[in-house]
């Protein structure tokens, strides 16, 4: 007979993410932001941008300090190697936006509209997000730390190299998702959706127990 192998497969891979270092900025109010501006190296502090129209805005190297954005137009924003600290927005509609390099510490978000946006090499922490719709975008290198989260919907995402740190997570819907190297060790959730698309998921046995209801109920497995 022959011996079943113990060897391990391929750890699960670590989000790979870069230092940001910011030049000397610029202090700035806001005021004159328009909808597809290109603005570098300034710094917002304490500025309300509620309600502003910023469809298509980039930002390069700059940093965000108690910056409130709620119901902001950002669709298709452009964010790289900024820092976000404080952030406020009841509703934060981001959609088709992109973000690398960015670091987002203390955000308090209500619902999150991202879809289709496209993440690379993004740490969140210490924030508290109630809903975020990142259905159909794309995650590469991305750490979530130390986070409340009410829901998370991953749905048809295509993810790699995803880490959630010592978060806790209401709802993750990961139906139709596309996973590799997403760690959800350390992390709590109430209940996950769409568990087929768990597959390139990370989990411990404790969480193992946790879904193994979920598990059968979708395998239609009955247990006595």
């Amino acid at each position: 007979m022959a011996k079943a192998s113990t060897r391990k497969g391929p750890s699960t891979r670590k989000a790979s993410i870069d230092r940001i270092t910011l030049p000397d900025l610029t202090d700035d109010d806001g005021a004159l932001l328009r909808s597809g501006d290109g603005r570098e190296a300034e710094r917002y502090m304490d500025v309300n941008l509620d309600g502003r129209d910023l469809t298509g805005i980039s930002f390069g190297e700059c940093d965000f300090t108690k910056v409130s954005l709620h119901e902001a137009k950002l669709r298709g924003a452009s964010f790289a190697e900024c820092l976000m600290t404080d952030l406020h927005a009841p509703v934060f509609s981001a959609p088709r936006s992109s973000w690398r390099d960015v670091r987002i510490e203390h955000a308090r978000l209500g619902s999150v509209e991202a879809y289709e946006a496209i993440l690379r090499s993004v740490h969140i922490d210490g924030s508290k997000l109630d809903f975020v719709n990142l259905r159909n975008a794309t995650l590469t290198d991305v750490l979530i730390s130390n986070c409340i989260i009410e829901e998370l919907d991953l749905g048809s995402a295509t993810v790699q190299r995803l880490e959630l740190q010592n978060c806790r997570i209401g709802t993750l819907d990961v139906g139709g998702a596309k996973l590799t190297d997403v760690d959800l060790r350390s992390s709590d959730f109430s209940s996950v959706h769409g568990l087929e698309g768990l597959r390139g998921a990370t989990i411990d046995d404790a969480q193992l127990s946790l879904l193994a209801p979920l598990l059968a109920a979708h395998l239609g497995l009955r247990v006595e």
